[in-house]
């Protein structure tokens, strides 16, 4: 069957086999591996992409389903070579360990932040609570995805960094007018 989507912005057709999964389309015949394969069940969440700005667990959805919607994989936090806040934050955080998980959590991250700019650590926790990280113990995420929220998407992380004054430095419109 043939189908259509958006993929990061670039709209790709293909021809599949209806039963193909998602998280598998986007590995083997679109090449994003960033997208992990993990559990195969739903209980592990290393496969989440976003379908429309929510996170969906690419392993338990068809790609046929994807058909006409937007998908957003981790390939495509990051816009013209600057890095999306919440990969950023979890650089500046240390929020990755192995690193297996960290696409999924990233985009659940991303989709909190979208709906949600300022969520509190409770908030945070539910929103990965779909998703298991082994290694880190979630701290470190909860403070990345922190992070991430008080560095929206223009932030200036370069004069944050000059300032050395732990992100209250101003962001790049507030540095021109002044």
């Amino acid at each position: 069957m043939q189908m259509s989507m958006t993929v990061n912005g670039d709209r790709v057709t293909r021809e599949i086999e209806p039963r193909v999964l998602l998280v598998h389309f986007i590995r083997e015949n679109l090449g994003l591996t960033g997208t992990h394969w993990g559990c195969d069940t739903s209980n592990c969440g290393t496969c989440v992409v976003l379908m429309d700005g929510q996170p969906v667990k690419s392993c338990t959805v068809l790609a046929a389903m994807a058909d006409g919607h937007d998908i957003r994989t981790v390939e495509g936090l990051a816009v013209g070579g600057t890095l999306d806040p919440v990969q950023q934050g979890f650089m500046e955080e240390h929020g990755l360990q192995c690193g297996f998980c960290t696409p999924g959590m990233m985009l659940t991250a991303r989709a909190l932040l979208d709906r949600n700019p300022h969520p509190d650590d409770a908030e945070i926790r539910q929103a990965i609570s779909g998703q298991i990280c082994r290694c880190t113990g979630y701290a470190t995420i909860v403070r990345s995805v922190q992070w991430a929220a008080a560095h929206p998407p223009g932030w200036d992380t370069e004069t944050d960094a000059e300032t050395d004054d732990g992100g209250a430095g101003g962001t790049i419109a507030e540095e021109v007018t002044a």
